[in-house]
């Protein structure tokens, strides 16, 4: 079934019992995450636990079509139903999802992210032709729509927003959830305390969306994600954020892992190594940092770190296309960390 815009945030907060398979996709990269979490949660809080959730890529169940049907009609060992996650679904997917939405086994919610998917697409069309299925569609907030995402956010933090203010806020957002998410984030962990934020306090604190973007290019290509490395890295350059701006932005970013890395092997404690890094990580980067301490060798981080030393040096003495190197190198680091283990 189609669920329209208008319906989406409803649908969201409150999925039928029976929902068996859903597809949230869109451009809006930040908000199709945020939606399919919100689905995957409904029936399991915890989406780390090993129990209750299994968790892929679309490469995962391609090349081992069987696999989504075992971990729907698997059984919890905990009790109660488990969730599928399914990443980077694409129309690649649609034939293997049609069998399986012929019978669904077991009860398990099944969610599939996807980018944006054209109107008529095999993965898409499948979905909301189905009864038992569901496609919720995520689209780029616009200015109204953003308000009201600014307004909400800091009501669930306890703070209200002076008019000025809001107006400012929302002309330093950008379309995609994930990063209007971070910043309100920010925003309401330096207004702690007070029961409305003013224009002086969103002047202080919300950063330039470049910036956010560059954080996010980190993560991407740190975590060995193509997809979203892809994405940052389009809306980097949409932006006009220069290429050094972006090289020097990774060299911190696997400067950082290193040192970190490297308090681990002498026995530091992961918490006690964050805790020194300077300037400190945000809080919101935690998890996906912390993930890429544990994956990243010394070694591999200095070869990576190398690369991008390589790619100042080229983009600053050489005539090639310095977007077109950059992402090269950033996509072949993101190799490395595919490869790390």
């Amino acid at each position: 079934m189609k669920i329209e815009a208008r319906d989406a945030d409803r649908f969201i907060a409150s999925p039928p019992k029976n929902l068996r398979v859903a597809l949230v996709f869109g451009p809006d990269a930040g908000l199709v995450q945020e939606r399919a979490e919100a689905l995957l949660k409904s029936v399991t809080p915890d989406l780390t636990d090993p129990f209750n959730v299994a968790d892929f890529e679309e490469a995962a169940i391609l090349a081992d079509p069987a696999r989504l049907s075992d971990e729907a009609a698997a059984m919890s060992m905990m009790g109660g139903r488990r969730v599928v996650r399914v990443r980077g679904a694409g129309n690649g997917l649609a034939p293997l999802l049609e069998t399986f939405l012929d019978d669904p086994p077991g009860d398990a919610l099944v969610v599939l992210e996807a980018g944006d998917l054209a109107k008529g697409s095999a993965l898409r069309k499948l979905f909301e032709e189905d009864d038992k299925a569901a496609a919720v569609a995520c689209y780029l907030d616009n200015a109204r729509g953003l308000e009201s995402v600014v307004r909400d956010g800091l009501k669930a933090a306890g703070l209200s927003i002076a008019p000025d203010a809001l107006a400012d806020a929302v002309s330093r957002l950008g379309s995609d959830r994930g990063v209007t998410r971070r910043e309100l984030e920010k925003l309401a962990l330096y207004a702690q305390g007070q029961k409305s934020v003013s224009l002086a306090e969103v002047r202080a604190v919300m950063g330039d969306e470049a910036e956010v973007r560059v954080e996010e290019a980190c993560d991407a290509a740190g975590s060995g994600d193509y997809a979203r490395l892809d994405l940052a890295l389009e809306r980097l350059w949409s932006a006009d954020v220069a290429v050094v701006q972006v090289l020097r932005a990774m060299l911190g970013h696997f400067q950082k892992l290193l040192t970190v890395s490297e308090s681990m092997a002498r026995g530091e404690p992961m918490d006690v190594a964050l805790r020194k890094l300077r300037p400190p990580l945000h809080f919101s980067r935690a998890d996906s940092f912390k993930m890429q301490a544990r994956s990243w060798s010394p070694e591999r981080l200095g070869e990576a770190l190398d690369m991008l030393l390589e790619a100042e040096a080229l983009s600053k003495t050489t005539h090639v296309p310095a977007e077109a190197m950059c992402g090269r190198t950033l996509l072949n680091i993101a190799a490395l960390a595919k490869g790390r283990n």
